[in-house]
């Protein structure tokens, strides 16, 4: 009997002993310790970058082109004037019109507004030798740009008017006219569809 109990008690030891290290992982524990270590760090959120960014106010909702108030003309100055540049190349046309911006700026001319006109198409017809057919022989396309003047001084502005038209490229037409709210109303395109539909809703 004496010789029994202490080998049933070194093997309970043995087997303890066997069973503590698998209960301890070392690379289980390290690793558990190593990221709460790291949360803990003042690196954590490393990579951001927005909370550095000044706060923007909330964006407002974009408000629809409305007419703006006219400048009347007086005995110095004209009123608001749109200097219209048109033709059949696109990039001669924006060249251009950039050009009579610029010399706006430089000459102390305020610009009120510069923008585009829909484009126009025209088609080209040739008719048959022999019948009465005709076919689209060529579609022309004709851009617009306007650069819309505010007060134009008098005195300034033969000088203002020579400039632009000793640089007038060829194949570019040039006006200048007085603003109406007709001319406001060109800047948008015709919908005839859209127009239909909502006078047969309200009939």
């Amino acid at each position: 009997l004496q010789v029994t109990f202490p080998q049933q008690a070194s093997i309970l030891n043995l087997s303890l002993c066997r069973a503590t290290p698998s209960i301890q992982h070392p690379m289980w524990s390290t690793a558990s310790i190593n990221e709460r270590q790291y949360r803990d760090m003042p690196t954590h959120g490393i990579g951001r970058w927005r909370h550095l960014l000044p706060k923007q106010a909330s964006k407002k909702k974009k408000v629809r082109n409305q007419v703006k108030d006219l400048v009347s003309a007086t005995d110095t100055a004209y009123g608001t004037l749109n200097v219209k540049v048109s033709g059949y190349d696109m990039t001669v046309v924006e060249h251009y019109s950039q050009y009579i911006h610029n010399l706006c700026n430089r000459l102390n001319i305020k610009v009120a507004e510069s923008y585009a006109l829909p484009t126009k198409s025209t088609e080209v017809l040739l008719m048959q030798e022999q019948g009465n057919k005709t076919f689209v022989d060529a579609v022309l396309k004709t851009h617009q740009r306007v650069v819309q003047l505010s007060s134009l001084n008098a005195s300034l502005c033969p000088v203002f008017m020579d400039v632009i038209l000793k640089n007038q490229p060829e194949g570019v037409q040039l006006s200048v006219q007085e603003h109406t709210e007709a001319d406001y109303l060109l800047r948008f395109k015709a919908r005839p569809e859209l127009d239909g539909l909502i006078a047969q809703i309200y009939q």
